[in-house]
């Protein structure tokens, strides 16, 4: 929040959210050939100093184009987390985000809410946790077996996508 009207001023453009996908990518390419010893192997294991060097990680997020969930677990794995202790430590770091986002919203629109809308935002939020819940499962059960390598690849390959359609100029900036 302190710093949105910077960002969208000076970061939001093409050019800098492909230059942030492929920058990513690398980065996670380099991390995942790093050998990778965990000293972290449940959130319970982490002290507060490691939580402090994940959320400053998690900072990086705040270019456009940087993965938020990607900053964190990347930062964490290379600080010694093990894969399974970062995805839950990451997902925790992001509840107040998201609650706090949708609290900003929530009285950003108050003018067009009304009490009958109480039971819809009720089943919305409900429905909302439990699918929430069941990906956050299976993606704690993936990435405990998988590397982020396709990820990876995946960031390096839009990135270039949307530079070349940047200069093409299929894709400009909104300003």
């Amino acid at each position: 929040m302190l710093f949105g009207k910077a960002i969208k001023a000076h970061l939001i453009a093409p050019l800098v959210v492909a230059t942030t996908f492929v920058l990513g990518g690398l980065v996670i390419l380099w991390a995942e050939r790093r050998t990778h010893t965990a000293c972290i192997e449940t959130i319970d294991d982490m002290r507060p100093l490691d939580a402090l060097w994940v959320g400053l990680a998690q900072c990086l997020a705040l270019v456009p184009g940087t993965s938020r969930s990607g900053a964190t677990i990347i930062g964490a794995m290379l600080l010694g987390s093990s894969r399974k202790a970062v995805t839950e430590f990451s997902f925790f770091l992001s509840l107040p985000t998201w609650i706090g986002a949708g609290l900003d919203s929530l009285w950003k629109e108050r003018a067009l809410l009304a009490e009958t809308d109480i039971a819809l935002f009720g089943v919305g939020l409900v429905f909302s946790f439990l699918a929430a819940w069941v990906c956050v499962r299976w993606l704690l059960r993936f990435i405990s077996s998988h590397t982020f390598v396709p990820f990876a690849w995946h960031r390096i390959a839009f990135g270039i996508i949307v530079r070349g359609t940047a200069f093409s100029g299929l894709v400009t900036s909104a300003d």
